[in-house]
Parts: structure tokens; C-alpha cells; sequence
């Protein structure tokens, strides 16, 4: 796949013959299913990692390409020895063959036209010599009427393609193995008439088109009109071939996931025979692609998991719940209608919190948006759960907080804003320091412009951490058996309040401490009702943590798997822990008390009353286990608290607020719900969405 930048435009062709009756479309809804993935020479490691993620997959055609050009390079064959052979014994593999090598071209360059059109066909039928019975099927180019792909400008009539074409798909067809024509990107029926015109098509079996709706094509009317456009030009010339759809994806560049699974779900209804989605790995970004380097971010997006083997949304949803799943949550994702006046936005509303809130409000009857990008492990099945539970009171909009526009259109008819969309993990902000700051800072800057420019702003509450607060290397501290105490008697009593220093630590603890700011200082700027939660630990129902975030539902979870359970650090790390339930009380409170609004900070936990230690949440497990859990220990990380309990005075003063669970309660209830939600699916277990 690379960028699509021109076409050549032929004479129309002429209309049906009265006589001659249109090829009947194939089936809708049923078409085989394949994937797409070009491997740059030499990259041993993208290919093992490439063929774990598609065994999670229920795909079993692989479509590939084999350089001409790569494999007269010193060491090329060797390559395809080693890469073929592999890709065969895991999948059904389509090769496509293309790529002049530019001192066999009329121009220095892969996209040349070769000058001996017969040494393309005689390079295909040398590889299928080396490999009988291994490709029922082989491609011919890629994108041809692509002038990137195949520079038709020296061969303005296509002679020099068809006889190569030809030539090569008649050798093919003597070893017994069928044709597909390279992918037409964009569709072009007059191209193709020219094709049938030049002979190209006599030993082709199947047509390829491509197609990539949002991303690349400006306009598309829908693959049913595309290709009844191409069957229309087989019926006129008597053929019968059939079509596949060699390449279509979408771009996550703009990190809309979502986009993905709503581009497969019209594609699995393609009438096609066989659809290849493009591609299963983001290109790396150190590749060049055939537009220059970096010319186009869109090419290096297009993958069903990341570079570093990160599963996409729709990889997810696939290799849990298969295409059928991929169909359920498009339809189950539709919006549904504008949001009625009074309503209350969540961004981030399908995570741990935000559902937890979602399901109050929407219990009492108030119309609840969620926003939510489903990026995070599992947050779908939060979504399920809460559309089954509410139907029409939640709303869905599925996007992405750095996406001012898609905030526009979730904050329509919202009274009340609570914001908790977030990149939530020090370890994740330590690896990705730009996308950590996109999502958090410039993320929070755009609800709260969004919010701005409306005649009559909501309230925004926005969900801090403790992590501004930094290290706390300034507390001096007693380190106990089983836990840290701070040798302040009042810190000891109270625990921290909000006139602690503010020392951001870790780019999370920046982004994060930057957005609490610029959250205040919109009400103190612009007159709006904004304030800032500093959240302590929050656990409970929903909550499936990983060991980088959610740690006390990760605990459990490692407990009731078996698994053993890492400690970082001694153990004696203290916090206060509070119930998700009082967490959403007090979310509440401060959405509709005046005086929180006023651009405040309040630190939100259990309180010194809820205050535990990570040995002494191990010794609750294990007493609800009945027995101990395993336990390895790590070094300490990075900018992690040896002690925070917060003070939670100021907002009890002035709301009534307090926390009513106590911890060991809390523990034992997630412990039950987690253990009843493991029990059903395993995909379950890997959900996330814990804040």
C-alpha cells in the first residue's frame, strides 16, 4: 500500500451490449478473509512478532510481497529462503510480485516499466520452480494505474504492462497457478477496459481492486458501487473473473481505533470473493515509504497492532470475539441521537471510574455521553455492559480527546463535564513522553476550549493525582514493620492536604500537574466552573488493573490466576485507598457544589482512616484466599511514594463528603466481583480501563 497520487484517465468505455448479461455479484457477507503484511528485507525480528499476532487472529490467508528488486540484491535470496518458507507453514500465503530492479528498467528506478517486458514473467515462474505447490495463487504488481507504484508516464499506452502481465500470468497458469491482477488504487473501469484491450487479462483469473474509505479516498460510495463498476467492464468483454479486494484499511494517524473496526465491518459485507485488510503491523518508523520519508504520517498507521507488538482496538476485538464481534460493537457504538439538554459528559466513560459514574447517573434516570477513544484493554466490555443495562439514557461517542471536533460534538447538550479520558501510567509516560502529554495536556486544553465556547459552559470536574505532589522526599519518615509513618504528628493524623508543594515528578506527573493548572486557572481566567480532584488510590467493581496501573485489583487478579505477585520496592509503600462508590459520591458533590467550582483542588482517597500498605493489602488477599499468594520482589521505580494518605479535610468541610467503605470491606467486595467476572470469559480478565 503507499499513497495514492495519480491515475490515468482513458476514453469512457462503451456501454453493455444488450445481449451480454453482467456477471453476477458475488455473495455479500461471506467473503474469505486475509490480511496484508510487507516485510522490509533483513527484519527477522518484525516477522516473528508479525506471525504471533496473526495466530490470535481467526485469518488464514497472508498476503505478501516478493520483491524483483529485493531478491537480485546481494543476500535477497537467501532472505526469501528463510521468510517464505516460514510464512507458508503458518498461512495461506499470496505473493505479489513487483518491483523492476532499476538496472533492468527503462528508468534507474522500481516503479520503471523493465526493458524486456518477458523478464518479469520468467523471474515469476523461477520462484514458483523454487516453491511448487506452495502458492495456489500469485499477484501480479501492486497498484498499477498507482504512478508511484508503476510509472505509466513511460509507458503512456500500457503496452509494456500488458505484454509483462500477460506474459507472466501465462507461465503461472502452465505450472497450474492462478492470477490475480495487481489491485487498482483508485477504482478505474476505464482502466481496466484498457486492460481487457490490450490482452492483459487472458491467463487472469481474479481482479483486484483496493480501497481505503477515510483515509485516502476523498469520496467513496461504497464497495457494492465500486464493484459493480468493475463487473460491468467483465461482462462487457465476456470474462468471468472473479474479484478480490487485495488492500483496504484505515489509518489510526489521528488516533481513531475505532475507524478500523467500522472500515472492516463494511468490508466483510464487500461483494467480493476474498478481502485482504491492510495491514497487520504499523509500518515502522524508520522505513521510508515511496512517497519520501515521513511525507505522509497516514502510511505508518495502518496496522491492526503497533510497532512494538501493541494490539489495537481491533486486533482485540477480533481475536476475542472475531468478526462477528467487530459487527456487534459498530452497531452497538452508534451515537443514537443527539444528547438532550441537562445531559452529563464523561470522557474516558467506559474506564473503571467512568463507568462506575456512568451507571449512578444514568440509575437515577440522567441522560449520560460517554466519550471514549477504547484504546485501553477491555474498556469495550464496559461499554457492552453499560448500553445493555441503559440502552438510550447512555449515549455513545467513540473517539479520541485530542480531537477538538469529536469534543464539540460530545459536549452537545451537556450541563456537566467530568473529564477523565487520561494516559494513566507512569511506566507508559516514561516510554511515550509525547503521546503521554498529547493525550493528557492537550487533551484537557480542548474540553476546556470546547467547553469555552459554548454560550452557557458546563461544569467541568477533572480527575488529578497525586503524582503532583512528586516524590514527597521532603517528608521525613519512620519505616515500621510493615509500613512507612511520617514523623509529622499532623501529617501522621491527617495526611497530606493541598498545601503541599506541587513538585512534578515523571512525565506523567507533568502532563497530568500541567493540566490540574491550566483546569483552575480556566476558572479564574474565563469565569468558569471548573475544579480538580488529586486522586489517591481508587479501586472496585470494573477496576482491572495491570501491574502498571489498578494495582490492587492486578493483585487480586494475579491471586485468583495463581499467578505470583511482584512487589516494587520493601512493601512498606502507604496509601489510602478508596471505594470506587464513595469516589463517584464525591465526584457528585464537587459537580454541583458552588463553592468546589471555583477553580479549586481537593485531595480525594480513603483518608488516614483507609491508609494500607502494599504488605498489608498482600495479607488481605491472602486471608480471602486462604492462603498466601506468591510473592516476587522488584527494585524500586521510578518517582514512586513511599508515603502518600490524603488529607481529605477541605472537601469534607465544605460538602459533607466522607468515605463510608472501609478498606477491608472494599478489597473484599472486589475481590468477589472480580472473581465472578473471571469466571465467564477469559478475555474478562484482561480488561482494563482502571484509573
Amino acid at each position: 500500500m503507499s499513497r495514492i497520487v495519480d491515475t490515468i484517465r482513458h476514453e469512457a468505455p462503451a456501454q453493455p451490449r444488450a445481449s451480454r448479461r453482467r456477471r453476477d455479484r458475488p455473495a455479500r457477507g461471506n467473503p474469505e478473509l486475509g490480511i496484508v503484511q510487507y516485510f522490509h528485507m533483513g527484519d527477522h525480528d518484525a516477522v516473528e512478532q508479525a506471525l504471533e499476532a496473526l495466530a490470535e487472529l481467526p485469518i488464514k490467508h497472508l498476503r505478501t510481497s516478493i520483491s524483483w528488486c529485493d531478491w537480485v540484491r546481494e543476500g535477497g535470496e537467501e532472505w526469501y529462503a528463510w521468510l517464505l518458507p516460514k510464512l507458508v507453514e503458518r498461512a495461506a500465503v499470496l505473493p505479489c510480485f513487483l518491483y523492476t530492479p532499476p538496472h533492468l528498467g527503462l528508468l534507474p528506478k522500481s516503479s520503471s516499466p523493465p526493458r524486456d517486458p518477458q523478464a518479469f514473467g520468467e523471474f515469476v515462474e523461477m520462484v514458483l520452480r523454487c516453491y511448487p505447490d506452495d502458492f495456489p495463487y500469485v499477484e501480479l504488481w501492486n497498484e498499477p494505474n498507482n504512478y508511484i507504484e508503476w510509472d505509466w508516464t513511460v509507458d503512456p499506452e500500457w503496452v509494456i504492462f500488458a505484454e509483462m502481465i500477460a506474459g507472466a500470468a501465462q507461465r503461472a497458469a502452465r505450472l497450474g497457478v492462478k492470477s490475480v491482477l495487481g489491485g487498482m488504487s483508485p477504482f478505474d473501469p476505464n482502466w481496466l477496459d484498457l486492460m481487457f484491450k490490450r490482452g492483459a487479462l487472458a491467463h487472469i483469473d481474479v481482479i483486484g481492486v483496493h480501497g481505503f474509505p477515510g483515509t485516502w479516498e476523498a469520496v467513496w460510495e461504497g464497495w457494492d458501487v465500486h464493484v459493480d463498476r468493475v463487473l460491468e467492464v467483465i461482462a462487457r468483454h465476456g470474462a468471468a473473473q472473479r474479484i478480490w479486494v487485495t488492500e483496504a484499511g484505515y489509518s489510526t494517524w489521528a488516533h481513531n481505533e475505532f475507524g478500523q473496526l467500522q472500515t472492516m465491518a463494511d468490508l466483510v459485507q464487500a461483494p467480493a470473493d476474498r478481502v485482504y485488510w491492510y495491514s497487520l503491523q504499523d509500518l515502522a518508523a524508520e522505513h521510508e515509504t515511496l512517497d519520501g520519508f515521513h511525507c505522509d504520517e497516514r502510511a505508518y498507521h495502518f496496522g491492526m497492532t503497533r510497532r512494538d507488538a501493541e494490539a489495537k482496538l481491533l486486533h482485540r476485538v477480533m481475536r476475542d470475539r472475531g468478526v462477528r464481534g467487530v459487527s456487534e460493537l459498530v452497531e452497538f457504538a452508534k451515537p443514537g441521537g443527539a444528547a438532550p439538554s441537562g445531559s452529563v459528559l464523561i470522557t474516558g466513560g467506559a474506564g473503571f471510574i467512568g463507568t462506575n459514574l456512568a451507571d449512578r447517573l444514568a440509575s437515577t434516570g440522567t441522560a449520560v455521553t460517554v466519550l471514549d477513544s477504547l484504546v485501553r484493554p477491555g474498556v469495550e466490555d464496559n461499554l457492552r455492559w453499560l448500553k445493555r443495562k441503559h440502552r438510550d439514557l447512555v449515549r455513545v461517542e467513540i473517539g479520541d480527546v485530542r480531537d477538538r471536533f469529536t469534543v464539540r460534538r460530545a459536549l452537545a447538550g451537556a450541563e456537566r463535564v467530568f473529564h477523565f479520558a487520561a494516559q494513566v501510567a507512569v511506566t507508559t509516560s516514561l516510554e511515550h513522553p509525547r503521546d503521554d502529554v498529547d493525550v493528557n495536556l492537550q487533551g484537557t486544553i480542548n474540553v476546556l476550549e470546547e467547553a469555552r465556547r459554548l454560550a452557557a459552559p458546563p461544569a467541568v470536574v477533572f480527575t488529578s493525582t497525586n503524582k503532583v505532589y512528586g516524590r514527597l522526599s521532603q517528608l521525613r519518615l519512620r519505616r515500621g514493620e510493615t509500613r512507612y509513618e511520617p514523623e509529622d504528628e499532623s501529617v501522621a493524623r491527617d495526611g497530606i492536604a493541598e498545601s503541599w508543594p506541587l513538585e512534578f515528578c515523571s512525565p506523567y506527573g507533568c502532563s497530568k500537574g500541567a493540566a490540574d493548572q491550566y483546569v483552575l486557572d480556566y476558572a479564574h481566567s474565563y469565569g468558569m466552573r471548573t475544579c480538580v480532584l488529586r486522586m489517591s488510590c481508587i479501586y472496585g467493581p470494573h477496576q482491572h488493573g495491570t501491574e502498571d496501573q489498578g494495582w490492587v485489583a492486578h493483585f487480586l487478579l494475579g491471586a485468583l490466576r495463581g499467578e505470583p505477585i511482584t512487589i516494587f520496592g520493601d512493601g512498606r509503600q502507604t496509601r489510602d485507598l478508596l471505594y470506587v462508590q464513595d469516589l463517584v459520591d464525591a465526584l457528585l458533590a464537587a459537580s454541583t457544589h458552588p463553592a468546589t467550582l471555583e477553580g479549586r483542588a481537593f485531595n480525594i482517597g480513603g483518608g488516614a482512616g483507609n491508609a494500607i500498605s502494599v504488605i498489608g493489602v498482600v495479607q488481605q488477599i491472602s486471608e480471602l484466599l486462604g492462603q498466601r499468594p506468591k510473592v516476587l520482589w522488584g527494585a524500586w521505580r521510578v518517582a514512586d511514594q513511599r508515603y502518600y494518605v490524603s488529607d481529605i479535610s477541605a472537601f469534607s468541610r465544605l460538602t459533607g463528603w466522607k468515605p463510608r467503605v472501609p478498606v477491608q470491606i472494599g478489597i473484599a467486595r472486589l475481590y468477589e466481583w472480580l472473581a465472578d467476572a473471571a469466571a465467564p470469559s477469559p478475555a474478562a480478565l484482561a480488561a482494563a480501563g482502571s484509573s
